[in-house]
């Protein structure tokens, strides 16, 4: 999990060189790839927890969930990190230049509220109403409550973690 974190520090160093949205976009897919990892701790936990990481990679490949192999739904998973990281940066952009300003230790509090909100929502919805049951196929039909609670959870994770390192790197890089 740590072999990863040369690339972090390349790509936070690589933010500050870059104009203030590019830098916010690359720091968000760095906070969303940081929470898809620490997502990926709850995932394993749970019978099924991984199983939208096969899906999202079947998606991509257009083949079925049990000819993915893992590191394929190890790529989807920390991809789909990053582009929910993304989703967070632009609508924390949007929300802060929409919303009057209430600056708690430098993030606009509002801001990152509705920006998480958003993220998990969409991570959530986008998962569980629209791929898992187009794709999952028989995933879907045996165990589709399961699957979707565990997704739920960790869905909630990564709000979680979205919610404590989000302003812990928007105030440190940016």
């Amino acid at each position: 999990m740590f072999d990863q974190l040369p690339a972090a520090v390349a790509a936070l160093d690589a933010a500050s060189s870059l104009g203030a949205l590019a830098g916010r976009l690359l720091l968000g897919a760095v906070v969303g790839v940081a929470a898809a990892v620490v997502m990926a701790i709850p995932m394993w936990r749970q019978d099924d927890g991984f199983t939208p990481a096969y899906v999202a990679a079947a998606v991509v490949r257009r083949t079925t969930p049990d000819e993915v192999s893992f590191g394929d739904a190890n790529v989807a998973h920390h991809a789909a990190g990053a582009l929910a990281g993304v989703l967070y940066a632009v609508v924390y952009l949007l929300t802060d230049a929409l919303a009057p300003d209430l600056a708690v230790a430098g993030i606009d509090l509002p801001s990152h509220l509705v920006a998480t909100a958003v993220v998990v929502a969409f991570i959530y919805v986008a998962f569980a109403r629209f791929i898992f049951p187009r794709a999952g196929r028989r995933i879907y039909e045996e165990r589709a409550t399961a699957v979707r609670g565990q997704w739920l959870r960790s869905s909630l994770v990564f709000g979680a973690t979205l919610l404590v390192l989000a302003p812990a790197i928007f105030t440190g890089f940016a």
